[in-house]
């Protein structure tokens, strides 16, 4: 299902928020399973588009879309720098930021990047099971 281009990391939430409780889950979630799969979801929802809008150029599109293997998340951003995996760096004290990304390759079953002309897309498919 593609939405307007959200304006934050809130407004994309909310968006994948009504398509999970309207397809997915209902308006009330249906045991712990899906709460934390509804968490999982909007966490990396949240990760993709605050990555795009602090680090990206701000986001470009956005669709997000129930399929047979799960919630299918696209973001795109106006940046063609590919995204850093900084968990190697985790060490460091002091350390502020960087565990996004990794955070998205974690909890989402597939994740590519596509350079694009002005920027770059990136689809996350998070499994609802």
């Amino acid at each position: 299902m593609t939405r307007p281009v959200p304006a934050n990391a809130a407004d994309a939430r909310d968006a994948v928020m009504r398509l999970l409780t309207t397809q997915f889950c209902g308006p009330v979630s249906e045991g712990l399973a899906a709460d934390v799969v509804v968490a999982d979801a909007l966490l990396v929802t949240s990760e993709l588009v605050t990555n795009a809008v602090r680090h990206g150029g701000g986001i470009t599109g956005f669709a997000a879309e129930l399929t047979e293997e799960g919630l299918r998340l696209t973001v795109m951003d106006a940046s063609r720098e590919l995204p850093v995996d900084s968990a190697d760096d985790s060490a460091r004290p002091g350390r502020i930021g960087g565990y996004g990304w990794p955070l998205i390759r974690r909890l989402s079953q597939q994740v590519t990047v596509t350079l694009q002309p002005g920027g770059k897309r990136i689809v996350a498919l998070i499994p609802l099971t």
